[in-house]
């Protein structure tokens, strides 16, 4: 079961990870194109009016930036509980948003992959509704998540990555997108990108007309519409798709001549030689640090008898202020500001054609100097198509972020493996030493050894959060009657839910099992709701009560202060305490079990008197083998157990720890039970589960007989 879960936990990581890393890379590299978008969305919501283009542009590079990092910090596991909050969080709201759009459609693509990839509002929702899926598993098992950088260097992974993408992302606003999606590519002859195969399925519109008579408005459709009836005033039309057909990639490119009304879209895309049209959305808002060059080429295609077109979406106002302000000779034309955003992500930005076909792209910061127009464009690199440099860029993408992250994982797993193999070695040396000092003082060593074999044996069962009262007595009878007619080789302890003590104490043999509860209050009477005092649990008939569980200080917040009040009441009180203690998985990983296990016993045991002492019972959890898919194993649990008692030996003195019962509380069951006891430092199990089944529960105990 923990193999399948660690399987699904990272699937889905790997789903979300790459998901949100190619979204995050696509979009970074185009901000203008992410900004135009948050530009769409904000119209939607009626608040563009209230968030300048600035503020976009910066919400546009940092939603890339967060959206690229988080992928990689999920792929690498890097603080992978709040790695897996985080995605759930953005993907709720994600998914949020785009049912907004499958509903009420304001949007007709919601940018989720920039212009990579396209999909419907539907196709985005049904997509988010997966990632959500997947982020919900992340975060309910983060930590079955398999680490590929350790904790201590996970933050040179994750500042290098947010430089990579921020720079990567500046460089494609001041320069142009690393990787062009759109349509208008270098090499794309755009009157051929506007063409309709053959047979393509056309595209069905209903159209409605809204006329008016005498004060009353009517809509009519192509089949009524009044054409006899000249009382009928047109006022309106919209149209509605009722079929989608076939769209060309390019449907919405035309430039106009506002004077005459022409359409000369024609007469650019099928000219036979060179072209350049200078790219400017929004001439209020465009660059005009630059106008000197854009005046050098438009003077160099003059001269030559090349083209040289303004194409805008400005009004006349704003053409006329842009020439009083550059001294633009050159004419403009009229084209729509979306298709001419999609175009270039420049403003102003120049585009270079050659009988329809767009053989070069500049930026407003990248435009051709005097000095390389130094002839005819058919004889110099401008004139010329680049060659395809897509692999180059991906080279360089790896050189300079992949390489080195590999690299970093790679030194750092050979880093983690040597620490660990030399703190093994520092280990084995300690206990090779301990060993010979016992074995040196051979009288203390064979009283030791007695001192072992009186050390009391113990199964205890923890029922936690299970049976009704009436279920927890019949099992409690089960397990006497069972005991009774085998008498055990060990004590027998079950420790039920407070509900169950007086009843269960009246159907046990004391003699044969003892009694214990889960848990008890931290403070001694008073007004403290749903609480059971030390005295209340004794009174039942109890003799022991666990304190410290793992899931008690991870769900509960009991601290290493809490539990030492709990302790001493339970001993005022005459209650035997089983005192547990146990790492979590990320504690194990990072080496730190030693100092975990010894810090939870010197905050809330160390501080008794050795005569308190005789009535704790230690009980190690390795809570980083509990439903983590990772085993703890014999000599691993053994290992503990034998640090534990060494800890205790220098706290009290080695008798003391000798005469210390110390259980295993892992995943105990009938079938390790024999290879567990029989390790030197193990006296016994504290039982989770296998104590709800009497025979069960019987099998365990009688691992002591083998």
């Amino acid at each position: 079961m923990n193999k399948l879960k660690t399987l699904l936990v990272n699937l889905s990581r790997a789903l979300l990870a790459l998901t949100f890393i190619f979204s995050g890379f696509v979009k970074a590299i185009d901000p203008l194109g992410s900004q135009y978008k948050i530009a769409e969305y904000l119209e939607a919501v009626q608040l563009s009016a209230y968030v300048p283009d600035w503020a976009q542009l910066m919400v546009s590079i940092a939603l890339s930036a967060i959206e690229f990092t988080l992928g990689v910090m999920l792929l690498l596991a890097i603080r992978r509980r709040l790695a897996s909050k985080i995605s759930l969080l953005f993907m709720a709201v994600m998914t949020a948003v785009t049912l907004w759009l499958t509903v009420s459609n304001p949007i007709q693509d919601c940018g989720c992959f920039g212009d990579a990839i396209h999909l419907t509002n539907t196709q985005t929702f049904i997509k988010n509704i997966v990632l959500l899926v997947a982020a919900i598993i992340l975060t309910r098992w983060p930590l079955h998540q398999m680490r590929f950088v350790s904790k201590t260097n996970q933050w040179i992974a994750f500042y290098f990555t947010i430089v990579f993408i921020c720079i990567a992302s500046l460089l494609s606003l001041y320069h142009l997108p690393i990787f062009d999606f759109r349509p208008y590519y270098i090499g794309q002859n755009i009157k051929k990108g506007m063409e309709i195969p053959k047979g393509a399925k056309q595209t069905t519109y209903k159209t409605t007309f809204i006329c008016e008579k005498n004060g009353v408005t009517k809509e009519f459709n192509e089949n009524n519409y009044p054409y006899n009836d000249s009382t009928w005033v047109f006022k309106d039309t919209h149209q509605e798709i009722l079929e989608q057909g076939y769209e060309p990639p390019i449907h919405d490119f035309s430039i106009t001549n506002e004077q005459t009304g022409n359409d000369i879209t024609d007469s650019i895309l099928t000219h036979k030689g060179y072209t350049f049209l200078l790219i400017a959305p929004v001439l209020e808002m465009a660059d005009d640090s630059n106008f000197g060059d854009i005046d050098a080429i438009y003077e160099y295609a003059k001269e030559n008898g090349y083209g040289f077109y303004g194409l805008t979406a400005s009004t006349d106002k704003a053409v006329q202020h842009w020439r009083d302000i550059t001294g633009a000779e050159y004419p403009f034309y009229t084209t729509d500001g979306t298709t001419l955003k999609t175009i270039i992500r420049s403003n102003p930005g120049l585009v270079l054609l050659y009988k329809g076909t767009i053989i070069n792209k500049w930026s407003h910061n990248d435009l051709p100097k005097q000095a390389e127009l130094n002839a005819p464009l058919s004889f110099i690199e401008i004139g010329r198509e680049p060659a395809n440099n897509t692999w180059t860029k991906i080279m360089l993408i790896i050189v300079c972020y992949i390489f080195p992250l590999s690299f970093l994982i790679a030194a750092d797993r050979i880093w983690s493996w040597t620490r660990w193999v030399r703190k093994r070695e520092e280990w084995l040396k300690q206990k090779e030493d301990w060993v010979k000092q016992k074995e040196q003082s051979n009288k203390l060593y064979q009283l030791l050894k007695r001192k072992k074999q009186m050390r009391k044996k113990i199964v205890a069962g923890n029922w936690k959060m299970n049976e009704t009262l009436q279920e927890g007595v019949e099992l409690a009878k089960e397990i006497n009657e069972s005991l009774k007619a085998e008498k055990p080789n060990c004590d027998v302890v079950i420790c039920t839910p407070f509900i169950h003590l007086a009843s269960v104490a009246q159907v046990l043999d004391s003699s044969v099992v003892g009694l214990g509860a889960e848990n008890c209050a931290d403070k001694e009477k008073g007004a403290y709701t749903g609480e059971v005092s030390a005295a209340m649990v004794k009174s039942t008939g109890a003799q022991y009560v666990i304190l410290g569980h793992s899931e008690r200080r991870q769900y509960y917040g009991e601290t290493a202060e809490i539990l030492k009040e709990k302790v001493q009441l339970a001993l005022a009180n005459g209650l035997k305490v089983i005192f547990c203690c146990g790492e979590t998985l990320e504690e194990r990983e990072a080496e730190k079990q030693n100092e975990v296990v010894k810090a939870e016993l010197e905050g809330s045991v160390f501080n008794l008197s050795a005569e308190e002492w005789k009535s704790i019972i230690l009980a190690y959890e390795p809570i980083w083998a509990i439903g983590t898919g990772k085993t703890a194993t014999s000599d691993q649990a053994q290992e503990m157990l034998a640090y534990i008692r060494s800890i205790v030996a220098e706290k009290y003195g080695k008798e003391v720890a000798e005469d210390t019962s110390i259980l295993y509380g892992g995943s105990c069951k009938a079938s390790n039970a024999p290879e567990l006891f029989a390790k030197p430092d193990i006296d016994g199990g504290l039982i989770g589960g296998a104590s709800l089944k009497a025979a069960d529960f019987k099998g365990i105990i009688d691992a002591w007989k083998k």
